[in-house]
């Protein structure tokens, strides 16, 4: 009796001793799958070196810094352009550009494209301030807008340019943009 008895114990401590080693290969095989999947695995960062503080983008809305950094972004690609990155400055701008207003913008900017080929006039700005509205998804960039002919700088105006943004999901496009036009303040006093 004792013998069969220390028999199925013993049965029994050799049962439980492969369970645990087959449940060990099996974490050790699936650690390791998952340890070559990790490494192997495409990782994407998103660089901002001029961003001087972190931000992150949220399904909730726009941050206040993420629409200034994207919109001083973007007001340097519309507002500096020669006439030898034409081409280039309208396919960025239409890669920002909302699906709904590429159209319209595109034609815009094909007038634009036209006129500037194979002339000598560049246009730049540097940017005075920036003010943006989350909630309104909108933003005004003053500065001043500099033309320039051959190597000869011509014109320079102070001017405001507004961009209008649309945010869905993640993802911020551009609605529109232009300049500011101020009503002339005696014109509103004869009025009144």
């Amino acid at each position: 009796m004792e013998l069969s008895f220390a028999h199925e114990q013993s049965q029994r401590a050799l049962k439980q001793r492969n369970l645990l080693a087959i449940a060990c290969l099996v974490l050790a095989i699936l650690c390791f799958a998952l340890v070559t999947m990790a490494s192997s695995r495409d990782r994407e960062v998103i660089l901002q070196p001029v961003i001087p503080k972190q931000m992150a983008i949220s399904s909730s809305g726009v941050s206040r810094d993420y629409l200034e950094a994207v919109t001083r972004d973007a007001a340097q690609l519309a507002l500096n352009r020669s006439p030898e990155t034409l081409q280039y400055w309208m396919d960025s701008i239409l890669e920002i550009t909302a699906p709904e207003a590429r159209g319209p913008l595109k034609s815009k900017l094909m007038g634009i494209l036209q006129e500037q080929q194979g002339s000598q006039v560049t246009q730049f700005v540097t940017i005075d301030w920036i003010r943006v509205d989350p909630e309104a998804l909108t933003s005004e960039v003053g500065g001043v807008l500099h033309t320039v002919v051959a190597s000869r700088d011509v014109r320079r105006e102070n001017k405001v340019f507004k961009f209008a943004w649309k945010y869905e999901g993640l993802s911020l496009k551009l609605r529109g943009f232009g300049v500011v036009v101020k009503k002339d303040k005696d014109k509103d006093n004869a009025d009144d």
